[in-house]
């Protein structure tokens, strides 16, 4: 699934393309005939594109914004006018072309038209946790959420959870709580407050390298590696599936405690 940096890097390659512009929408899928989304924003200009965690909003003047979740199968493209796709047309869901270019997502499951104040108040967005790649990360309000969740939780699920803490998925919080010497499978009841900051302060300079650059793998030390030696202190790197997801969490017992 792709993490926050990733959602917070296409943002950035797709504003230049369409912020300040009228783009030409289309949206191909079948899924979305009949949701007359050109109609819908003809003559808005979009204002601005931004991201929370890994959900990534495209807003128009007067009131209305796309929003995007890709899950685990979508992806967002950039292109030159004319440039050939990655992906193949028939998975296209959304297209916005301008003179600077063309922008597409593709099997994207989660993509819809709403009002404003709907983005606000729409439950699924409004229980979001603070984002990792805020400006200024709201630590106090992340520990909040984080007391207030099952204590038993091993602490590696739960900062999946993006009502905690917005934007980490599997690779950074195995990356993270590596670069913290934090054990994933410890009860986050087990963890003083400085630990989880560790973890969190570990975690947000890859991230924030990650949303500019767009190089996420040469920020993994750990992750994908099971089996090697730890590059720490050289015990084989474990991994096994954790959380009701049972997503496969990779660590060093020998060194994360």
């Amino acid at each position: 699934m792709p993490e926050g940096d990733t959602i917070h890097y296409a943002a950035r390659r797709i504003r230049p393309l369409v912020e300040g512009r009228l783009p030409e929408i289309a949206h191909p899928h079948p899924r979305l005939r009949g949701e007359r989304w050109p109609q819908k924003l003809a003559g808005r200009a979009v204002t601005r594109v931004d991201a929370h965690g890994k959900h990534l909003f495209v807003h128009f003047e007067g009131d209305l914004a796309i929003h995007s979740h890709l899950r685990m199968t979508g992806s967002w493209g950039t292109y030159r006018r004319g440039q050939r796709w990655r992906r193949a047309h028939r998975r296209a869901w959304l297209v916005l072309r301008t003179d600077e270019g063309e922008v597409v997502q593709f099997d994207g499951p989660v993509l819809e038209l709403l009002t404003e104040s709907r983005t606000r108040f729409d439950r699924r967005l409004a229980m979001l946790g603070p984002d990792i790649l805020a400006a200024v990360l709201d630590e106090q309000a992340i520990l909040r959420r984080l007391r207030a969740d099952d204590g038993t939780r091993p602490i590696g699920d739960a900062l999946l959870d993006q009502r905690t803490v917005a934007g980490i998925g599997n690779l950074w919080k195995c990356e993270g709580c590596f670069a913290a010497a934090i054990d994933p499978w410890r009860p986050t009841a087990s963890l003083g407050d400085e630990e989880v900051l560790a973890i969190l302060r570990a975690t947000r300079p890859g991230m924030q390298q990650s949303a500019l650059d767009g190089m996420q793998d040469l920020h993994r030390v750990i992750y994908g590696q099971a089996g090697r030696p730890c590059p720490r202190c050289g015990e084989p790197i474990r991994s096994r599936g954790q959380g009701d997801d049972n997503r496969l969490t990779y660590w060093c017992a020998g060194c994360q405690r």
